[in-house]
C-alpha cells in the first residue's frame, strides 16, 4: 500500500508529479490555461491530462459529490503518476473528506502484488497528499485507509498461487489477524468430522491439503448479536471427478476470493475499531483428484443432517458454504451474508459489471445494495423461485445439490440450495464470479484480483450496523 503523508505544502526539494483535481477547464490555474486548452482538457470526470513540460497532472472530476467520485479521482491520479516512484495530489481547498478519498483511490489504484517478483518493479510507493488541516484529515484518513487495508489484504492473498497459499497456509496467514484484535479458530479434520460436516469433508477429501473451517471472531463494543461473513474459501479448483478443461484452469486459484473478501472485511473492521461485533466463517478446501475423492451419485449427510446427492464435483462451493452457513447459526446471528465465485451462470447473467444478490430478507438485501453502490462494488437482485427449489429435489436424498442438463439457471438453483441451510437470520448470498478479477484496468485498480466485497461488508456495517 502507498506510503501516504499528510503535508500543508509541497516539499522545497519536490520533482514528484503533482496532480490538480479539477471540475472543470475554468478551474485550471492561469499559468496552466493554455496548455490544458491544448491538451483538450475539459475536467470530466475521469480525465487525466499529463503536462510533462510542467510535471503536472489534471485529473478531472466533474461535479464530484460522493466519496466514490473522489476516490475514482485519487486512482486517476495515481494511474497517470506512472512509473514515479512518488507523486504528489494537491487537495487543498477541498473539505477533509474529499481530501482523504483522494488518498484511498489513489492506493486502491497503486496496488501492485510483487512478492515473486525478482526486480522491483515501477510504480508509485508514496504519496503526499496537500491539505489545509492536516489534524482535519488524519482521522478520516486513518478511517478510509482501514477499508482500503482490508481490500488489498484480499487482493493479495486472491494473487497467491496454489501452491503457496494452501489449506493450512491459508488458515496460518489468519493466525496473524490475532495481532490486529481478531480471535481466530481453526478446526481440523478431526473436529469437522465430530461436526458432521460431511459437505466440506468431501470436497477436501481428494487433496494431500486438508480441508479447515475458520472462524474469525471481532467482538466489538456493543452488546449485539453479530453480523456474520461466511466465504468460499477454495483454495484450488480442479473441478474434482468432474474435471474442468484446460483452458483457464490457473484462474481458479482465486476460487478463495469470496473468502478473502471476508478476511478483508474483517481487518477493516478491527482497523477502525468498529463498535459491531462480527464474525467471519471460511471454509478452506482444495477441491482435488484423488483416491478419495468424492463422485457424482454419492450422497453425502451434511452438518445440519440433512443429505445431498451429489451430481456434479466442479459445483462443489455450494456444498462447502452449505456447512460453513450452518455452522454460522451457532453465533445466533443478526444477519448473514456470504460471498462466494460460485457460479458461471451469473456470469453470463451479469458479466463483469454487477454480483449477483439473492436472498432472504428484503432490508438486508436493499442495505446491501446501497453500500455497494457507495463503494463502486454494485449488486444486482436475482431471484429464488419455487420452480428453482424444486429442481432440486432428489429420488434418493433430501434434495440434489444441482440440477442436470444443459441450460440450467444454475445461480439460481445455487441460492435455492444455499437457503436451504442458511437458517432463520436475515440471509443475504452475493455471487461475485466474474467480478472478483479485472480483465482490464479500472479508476479503483490494475488488472488482476478487485478484492470484491471486503469494502462492501465493511461499508455495509459502517452504514447499518454500528447504530
Amino acid at each position: 500500500m502507498l506510503t501516504v503523508k499528510l503535508r500543508r505544502a509541497p516539499r522545497e526539494d519536490a520533482r514528484a508529479p503533482l496532480a490538480l483535481p479539477l471540475p472543470d477547464a475554468a478551474a485550471v490555474p492561469a499559468a496552466l490555461r493554455a496548455a490544458a486548452e491544448a491538451a483538450g482538457f475539459t475536467g470530466a470526470a475521469g480525465q487525466a491530462v499529463l503536462l510533462p513540460e510542467r510535471a503536472v497532472i489534471l485529473i478531472g472530476t466533474g461535479a464530484a459529490r460522493r466519496a466514490l467520485d473522489w476516490e475514482e479521482a485519487g486512482g486517476a491520479a495515481a494511474a497517470a503518476a506512472g512509473e514515479a516512484r512518488r507523486f504528489v495530489i494537491d487537495a487543498r481547498g477541498l473539505a477533509p473528506a474529499d481530501a482523504a478519498a483522494l488518498a484511498a483511490g489513489a492506493c486502491l489504484r497503486a496496488w501492485r502484488f510483487t512478492r515473486y517478483r525478482a526486480e522491483p518493479q515501477p510504480g508509485p510507493r508514496r504519496l503526499d497528499l496537500l491539505v489545509d488541516d492536516p489534524e482535519a484529515v488524519a482521522p478520516l484518513w486513518d478511517r478510509a485507509a482501514a477499508g482500503v487495508r482490508g481490500c488489498l489484504l484480499a487482493r493479495d492473498l486472491a494473487m497467491e498461487p496454489g501452491n503457496a497459499l494452501t489449506t493450512r497456509a491459508f488458515a496460518a496467514r489468519l493466525e496473524a489477524l490475532a495481532e490486529h484484535g481478531i480471535a481466530v479458530d481453526v478446526l481440523g479434520r478431526k473436529r469437522l468430522a465430530r461436526e458432521g460436516m460431511g459437505g466440506l469433508l468431501a470436497v477436501g477429501g481428494g487433496s494431500e491439503n486438508p480441508p479447515r473451517l475458520a472462524v474469525l471472531r471481532w467482538r466489538g463494543s456493543v452488546a449485539a448479536a453479530p453480523v456474520v461473513f461466511v466465504g468460499k474459501g477454495i483454495c484450488f479448483d480442479t473441478g474434482g471427478i468432474s474435471i474442468k478443461g484446460a483452458a483457464g484452469m490457473e484462474a481458479m486459484k482465486a476460487d478463495m476470493a469470496g473468502a478473502a473478501a471476508c478476511v478483508g472485511a474483517m481487518l477493516a473492521l478491527a482497523l477502525r475499531r468498529s463498535p459491531a461485533p462480527a464474525i467471519a466463517v471460511l471454509a478452506l478446501a482444495e477441491n482435488a483428484v484423488g483416491a478419495q475423492s468424492y463422485r457424482p451419485g454419492d450422497v453425502l449427510r451434511m452438518g445440519s443432517g440433512r443429505t445431498v446427492e451429489v451430481i456434479d464435483t466442479d459445483a462443489e462451493g455450494r456444498l462447502v458454504l452449505a456447512d460453513a452457513l450452518h455452522y454460522a447459526q451457532r453465533f445466533k446471528p443478526q444477519a448473514v451474508l456470504d460471498l462466494a465465485t460460485l457460479t458461471g451462470a451469473i456470469v453470463t447473467a451479469l458479466g463483469a459489471h454487477r454480483a449477483g444478490l439473492f436472498g432472504t430478507d428484503a432490508g438486508l438485501l436493499a442495505q446491501a445494495q446501497a453500500a455497494g453502490e457507495a463503494v463502486g462494488e454494485r449488486l444486482w437482485p436475482m431471484p429464488i423461485g419455487a420452480r428453482h427449489r424444486e429442481d432440486l429435489a432428489s429420488a434418493i436424498a433430501d434434495l440434489k445439490q444441482c440440477a442436470s442438463g444443459q441450460r440450467q439457471p444454475d445461480a439460481c438453483h445455487a441460492a435455492a440450495f444455499l437457503r436451504e441451510f442458511a437458517g432463520p437470520a436475515p440471509w443475504a448470498h452475493l455471487d461475485i464470479a466474474g467480478v472478483d478479477d479485472r480483465a482490464e484496468a479500472t479508476a479503483l485498480g490494475p488488472r488482476g484480483p478487485s478484492g470484491f466485497g471486503a469494502r462492501l461488508l465493511d461499508a455495509l456495517v459502517a452504514m447499518y450496523f454500528e447504530h
